[in-house]
């Protein structure tokens, strides 16, 4: 036996660091790959390999990560995940690259702030449409699971007594056998230094429970898909005409039925990957730079009668409970292929424990602070040499001579890897840190309990009565335009993000030295590389996030030029 080989079978068992919101499914998945669950009271405060928990971690904790360590989330994506701060995003997009690109969010108002603009729009509608209603969907920022989602067609149906986002309701739902359904898609964010993104190609299409009827809009197992309002329905159990018993069925067998019904689901999917990269495009440069970790995030998309996909929201830590036997065969594998997605494997980890102690020069970090103590952390290592020669096996789309991901074009076909992979990490780069989180429009939080008080009947009422009152005060014909120029301020050092590329220091060397030309790795399980998706892209992440660049190569690939006025926002920029 070498003396390598010999080194391998002396290797301890990774170690996982768990608490009270770590999924029960992640544990076992963990236990199950031969991992050890980290003991606190027995081993040393860094003896662990990867820390998975629900809610996220403090920025002293990303600090404090060690080289051989990964976290499951990124700092600063609530910004992402909350509803109203990903409305921000998407619409400050909209007003740069134009609102055609972006054209997959629904027209989104955050309430109270923009309570006047949405009466404005809510006036001129109902005067176009006549007779016809309208339809509006309310729902509060914080919340998740369904909690407190309202939808209307009234304005006086309009209650709420938080920061509360009010979209244009998809009234036009592509329907299976007159079932509302909406798809969970599993995104896996590898590291933003660079951008680095996995669409995972096995997923959830979830049903609501009862037929889909506008006339009762109160009817929430007849609008909404959320699992955990419609197993609480009367018709969960039952064995539904061209749906079954249950809500949920997988993305398999969805596209399935769409190919079956002569649906072009290979164009429904690249649009799908189109929408994540554009989402995440829209927080990416102002996420800080912190080594070693990797997020997984649940995009929640409806597809209607056309089928254009509508972005609905996106889930911080998306549910791993397993309520029926789908969740079982869906998110098992899902943790599975994480893990080798992110080249979790004794040698590397051990190894980079081991270096980290000979790595030299100080490095500034997100805190602006100079440490030696690690040396270089560098991103988590999804970056990696891909033998093409291997991956050709797999795939035929891939050559030596052009690098083209198949999963941006639609491919549905599993893929797995089938080559060992070497990881690399890239070159250190730092940001410093940022406010993502504080803001404040001409109405906060604090001014509701104010409110509260004033309210003899009920708190909501009273909040809203007194906006519709400052409403009815303005004169929609003469004021609308001043409204429209009205902007809310923002106290954060950089909220949106920039549309000039991010300096980036290159200060240490890396753990894993490379070539060059190295690529992300192509896929890992069901998980499938969608962005950087070309030469060019990678090359406009590699010194930072030049997004001009980035969204030229989207409209390169979806055969669709900017528009003249884009063109020239751009040029001015």
């Amino acid at each position: 036996m070498t003396e390598d080989e010999n080194s391998r079978v002396m290797l301890k068992p990774l170690v996982f660091r768990a608490d009270d919101t770590t999924p029960e499914i992640v544990k076992n998945v963990l236990l199950e790959r031969g991992w050890k669950k980290f003991n606190e009271h027995v081993q040393d405060v860094g003896d662990w390999n990867l820390y998975w928990r629900t809610s996220s971690f403090r920025m002293i904790d990303y600090k404090n990560v060690k080289p051989w360590q990964r976290l499951n989330h990124h700092p600063g994506t609530i910004t992402l995940t909350r509803k109203d701060y990903l409305a921000r995003h998407l619409k400050h997009m909209k007003g740069i690259y134009g609102a055609s690109l972006y054209a997959f969010s629904p027209l989104t108002f955050i309430m109270p702030y923009e309570y006047i603009k949405f009466v404005a729009e809510y006036s001129r509608e109902k005067e176009a449409l006549g007779k016809k209603p309208s339809y509006w969907i309310c729902k509060p920022a914080k919340l998740s699971r369904g909690r407190g989602i309202k939808i209307f067609s009234d304005l006086k149906d309009l209650i709420f007594d938080c920061t509360t986002v009010v979209q244009k309701y998809i009234s036009n739902p592509f329907l299976i056998a007159k079932y509302k359904c909406d798809l969970r898609v599993y995104v896996c964010v590898a590291g933003f230094w660079p951008l680095t993104i996995y669409i995972y190609q096995e997923g959830l299409a979830r049903f609501a429970t009862e037929q889909f009827d506008l006339t009762n809009l109160k009817n929430n197992c007849a609008h909404l898909t959320n699992s955990s309002i419609n197993i609480a329905g009367a018709s969960y159990k039952k064995n539904k005409v061209g749906v079954g018993r249950g809500c949920k069925w997988t993305l398999t067998r969805f596209f399935s039925y769409l190919r079956s019904n002569d649906v072009d689901d290979l164009l429904l999917w690249q649009r799908i990957n189109h929408l994540v990269i554009l989402t995440m495009l829209s927080i990416a440069p102002s996420v800080p730079f912190v080594s070693n970790c990797f997020e997984l995030f649940g995009f929640d998309i409806l597809i209607d009668d056309k089928f254009k996909p509508w972005l609905l929201e996106v889930n911080y830590s998306p549910g791993l409970s397993l309520d029926c036997s789908i969740d079982e065969s869906v998110k098992r594998k899902l943790i599975h292929d994480i893990i080798e997605l992110m080249h979790f494997n004794q040698t590397h980890l051990r190894n980079t424990k081991k270096e980290s102690s000979k790595a030299s020069g100080p490095w500034t970090d997100i805190f602006g602070t100079e440490s030696n103590k690690y040396g270089d952390n560098g991103t988590s290592n999804h970056w990696c040499t891909f033998s093409w020669a291997e991956g050709i096996r797999d795939r035929v789309h891939e050559t030596s001579s052009h690098w083209t991901n198949i999963s941006l074009f639609g491919e549905k076909t599993r893929v797995h890897a089938s080559s060992k992979y070497t990881p690399y990490n890239k070159d250190s780069h730092h940001s410093s840190i940022i406010s993502l989180l504080g803001f404040t429009g001409r109405t906060t939080d604090k001014d509701f309990s104010a409110l509260r008080k004033e309210g003899k009947d009920s708190h909501k009422q009273g909040i809203t009565a007194k906006l519709r009152k400052k409403a009815s005060r303005v004169s929609l014909s003469q004021d609308f335009q001043k409204i429209r120029a009205r902007k809310n301020i923002f106290n954060s050092i950089h909220f949106f993000p920039s549309s000039k590329p991010c300096e980036i220091k290159k200060n240490a060397t890396p753990y894993f030295q490379s070539d060059k030309g190295i690529k992300p790795c192509s896929h890992a399980g069901d998980f499938v590389l969608i962005f950087p998706f070309n030469e060019a892209t990678i090359a406009a992440t590699r010194n930072g996030l030049d997004l001009k660049k980035v969204i030229h190569e989207l409209h390169k690939l979806t055969n669709k030029q900017p528009t003249l006025g884009v063109v020239d926002k751009i040029k001015k920029m």
